[in-house]
């Protein structure tokens, strides 16, 4: 009679694991969901801005065609990707569209004086580090969810639940990385 109520304790016991566990798996998996749709309003609105940013830049910089389609052609890919991996390649290569815009938009000083340049700019500029700040809370989310769902005993029933594969992080594509990293100042002092 004991051996029974023992083993029905443990049984009730792993139960209550295993519902812990999976619960905890479902909340941490729906954060990821929602900081991944955090970010996708901060892409979307960057996505909104770029149009009137291309607009302003071709009223000083008509010759310079080929940079604005490339603009225009990164905004559509982004604006079409739909899973992590997609975004993160096809926003890496929007950042280095833009990139590039500006820095036609360097070459132009009285387009850089231009008032509604200069508030597209900072509009781009605010939403950049919105972006920024999405993404690390996004990783963050993903990174405890991994965790957990590695950790024991998670780890036995994840994937019997769905939850088998780790998420992907929204990291810099490398297209964005070298452009980031072409783009850096050199500072030198003295001589």
């Amino acid at each position: 009679m004991i051996a029974v109520v023992v083993v029905l304790v443990l049984i009730a016991l792993a139960g209550f694991m295993v519902m812990g566990g999976y619960n905890r798996l479902v909340a941490l998996d729906q954060a990821a969901n929602q900081a991944f749709a955090d970010i996708d309003v901060q892409l979307k609105q960057r996505q909104d801005l770029i149009p009137n940013l291309v607009e302003t830049v071709k009223g000083y910089a008509a010759h310079e065609k080929g940079t604005f389609e490339a603009v225009t052609a990164a905004r559509t890919a982004a604006a079409s990707a739909t899973s992590v991996d997609q975004k993160v390649q096809a926003e890496g290569l929007l950042g280095a569209a833009l990139g590039r815009l500006v820095a036609v938009a360097e070459a132009y000083p009285e387009l850089k004086a231009d008032r509604s340049f200069v508030q597209l700019q900072g509009e781009l500029s605010d939403i950049e580090n919105k972006l920024a700040a999405a993404r690390r809370f996004f990783n963050n989310a993903v990174s405890e969810f991994n965790a957990v769902r590695r950790q024991f005993p998670t780890v036995l029933f994840a994937g019997a639940f769905g939850f088998a594969a780790d998420r992907a992080f929204f990291g810099v594509g490398e297209t964005e990385r070298a452009a980031m990293t072409a783009a850096a100042p050199q500072v030198k002092f003295g001589t």
